[in-house]
This record gives structure tokens, sequence and C-alpha cells, in this order.
């Protein structure tokens, strides 16, 4: 039986680990703009140790073990004929090609600040990206964020523990931070951050400049549309949650009115027979939670079953986000369950146990050093 062909546009976390759950089954081609792993996870962790964080979501793809069966092209798309089953990209050398497909897997993820683009780089240019903003945060000695988010608070709790001597405030639009966590997470995370020295201002919303993407760390005043006076620090990091999905290459009829990809419950996208989706781009819930609760898996499974014509599984998505907000900390790491519960990994089995045992060589089925 010839095997089935599966290209996977969008190498990040959902697009590896789906990738590496189909290479046994199909002849799987993978297509990134990046040459490696660049994670969008634990931006707090990426401004204020940058080599640590290098270290564990920098992870060249010739690294993954289950990577060895997959072809990844270097690329960035430009569209795709669903009828011929083909997608068309612009290579890194700077010419045009094409991938044909049995069965399309859309994991193209969304643009999210300074830390999450979609552009072609090289190895070089995601060292210098991830330099520059340590650099900037590190020479100021006051600091904004602006956002309510995990990203925000992991970014203020993180910046404040390494530099002890800036001052560094968190502006928040609504009553309490991380509002679509249980409530018991933001009652834990606050005292953390009071005790790092971080400063709480709540019901601040900002003003966003005229053409302004949020997509740059600024200086000088910020504007709050809900009254209170400016504020002004040498850094100021914008974590607002202002998303573009990364879809300006699919037809609109598979988007959905924000741009993110239409999907069923079992990840199809509807009326275009052998196409999936999943991750942040595809518009599974209103938390677009795929990409945070191993959907890989399912995907995967429900691929293989539209190869032989079995029923396919639906996705059933939290009603809350879960898992780490401030990330890696000298006292360990606290992973929090969608109830709320605290779960403590201890500071020395990070490196022994959590990261070589359950993510290098459980999640990802094994990483070369």
């Amino acid at each position: 039986m010839t095997r089935k062909r599966v290209v996977v546009a969008g190498l990040g976390d959902s697009g590896i680990l789906t990738a590496i759950r189909l290479a046994p089954h199909a002849d799987v081609v993978g297509i990134s703009a990046k040459p490696a792993l660049v994670s969008g996870q634990e931006l707090g962790t990426r401004l204020s140790r940058p080599d640590d964080w290098a270290r564990d979501y920098v992870i060249g793809f010739d690294r993954f073990r289950g990577l060895d069966g997959v072809r990844t092209v270097q690329g960035t798309l430009t569209g795709v004929d669903p009828v011929a089953r083909r997608v068309f990209l612009d290579r890194d050398d700077g010419t045009s090609g094409t991938e044909d497909y049995d069965t399309l897997v859309i994991s193209t993820g969304v643009t999210n600040g300074f830390w999450r683009r979609p552009t072609l780089q090289t190895a070089a240019d995601v060292d210098a990206d991830l330099r520059a903003a340590h650099e900037r945060i590190a020479r100021a000695e006051s600091v904004v964020v602006i956002g309510g988010g995990a990203a925000a608070v992991s970014s203020a709790a993180n910046v404040a523990r390494t530099w002890p001597g800036k001052r560094v405030d968190l502006y928040h639009p609504g009553e309490r931070p991380l509002p679509a966590h249980h409530p018991r997470v933001w009652s834990h995370v606050k005292h953390r951050l009071r005790d790092f020295g971080v400063n709480v201002h709540g019901g601040h919303r900002a003003v966003v400049p005229d053409g302004f993407a949020c997509d740059e760390i600024t200086s000088g005043a910020v504007q709050w549309s809900t009254g209170q006076p400016p504020a002004s620090a040498d850094a100021v990091l914008w974590a607002i949650g202002r998303v573009t999905p990364n879809t300006g290459w699919l037809p609109s009829d598979m988007t959905d009115d924000d741009g993110f990809v239409r999907v069923t419950p079992d990840l199809r996208v509807p009326g275009r027979p052998g196409v999936f989706a999943v991750g942040d781009v595809a518009a599974t819930d209103p938390l677009r939670s795929s990409a945070r609760n191993r959907a890989d898996g399912l995907l995967a499974h429900n691929i293989r079953a539209d190869f032989a014509g079995q029923p396919l599984r639906s996705y059933r998505a939290p009603k809350r986000r879960w898992g780490s907000v401030l990330g890696p900390q000298s006292d360990g790491l606290e992973v929090f369950a969608p109830g709320g519960r605290a779960f403590r990994f201890p500071a020395w089995s990070i490196d022994r146990v959590l990261q070589p045992l359950i993510v290098r060589r459980g999640i990802y089925r094994g990483i070369r050093n």
C-alpha cells in the first residue's frame, strides 16, 4: 500500500508533535519559517534568562529523533490549492516551490508581539532577537508591563526577580490578572508578585497608538483610556494579547471573521477534504486551547482514521487555561491544574527529571544533546 503524504504547515510545538506522531505511518514534510523550534512559551524566562530559555525552547529540528523520517523545508507559505492538494512557498534560498499532499495540517500559529513572528529567520537572527530584547530590559531602570494574561504576569515576575533593583509595574485592564485561569491561580500568584516587588495596578486599559502593532519594547509615557494619569518607564512591554493568526496564505472561506482556521470538532476544516488544523491558529473554542492540551495525539489518530475510512474522535476543550504561569524559579516550578490547584516540581527535578525525562524523552520522544 502506498504511503500517504502529509504536509505539516508550521513547525511550532503543535506541528512538531503532530509530525513526530505521524512519521511512522506516512511520508511527512514539515514547513517552517525558522531553522528550529522557537517556542512562544515562557516569555518571562526568555526576557530575563535567555541562555536558560534557549536551552529548553530553541531546538534544532535535526536534534529531534522523532523527526528523523520527516523532511523539513525552511520557507514561508504563500498559498494553497485545496483541489490539487498542493501548497506554495518561498524557500529560504530565495526560490519558489510547491509541496503536494494527501493530508494538510495547518499549524502556522499566531503573531503575538516581538516573541512570536512568522518571519523567515536564520539561527543567527533568532539569537540576535533573543539578545536584543534581554539587553533592552537589562538596561532599563524602570519597566512597565501592560497586560493581564500569563505572558504579562510572567514577564513582570521574572524581570523583578532577576533585577531586584528595578521598578517593575504591571498594569492590567480587569479586576484581576489571569482571567482565563481559575480564580485560585491569581490568589496564589499575586503573593509571589508581591514577594518579588512587582507593583500591580488593576483597571488600567492602555491606549494603543495608531499604527502600533505592539510588537516592540517601547519607552516613555503610556496613556490610559480608563482615565488614570499616564505612566512612564524606560522600557514598556506590551503583552496585551493582541494576536494575529498566520493565515494570510489561506483562502478566506477556510477562516472565520477573525482569521482563525474554522474546524469541526474532529479538527477537520469543513468543506476541505484532507485538511486539518491544530494549535493557536485553529478556532476550536474561545481559548483556542488545542495547542496547550496535547491535541496532537487526537489529530494524529484522526488523520490515520481518515486514511482508513474509520470514525474520527472529537476534541474536548477545557473551560479554563492551565499550566505554568511564572515558569521555572530558583525554588522550583509550579504548574496549575484547570481547577486552580498548584503542583510543584522541586528545583532539583527540573534539570534531572522534568526536562530530560518528561519533556525531551516522554513528550518529544527523544532529543539529542
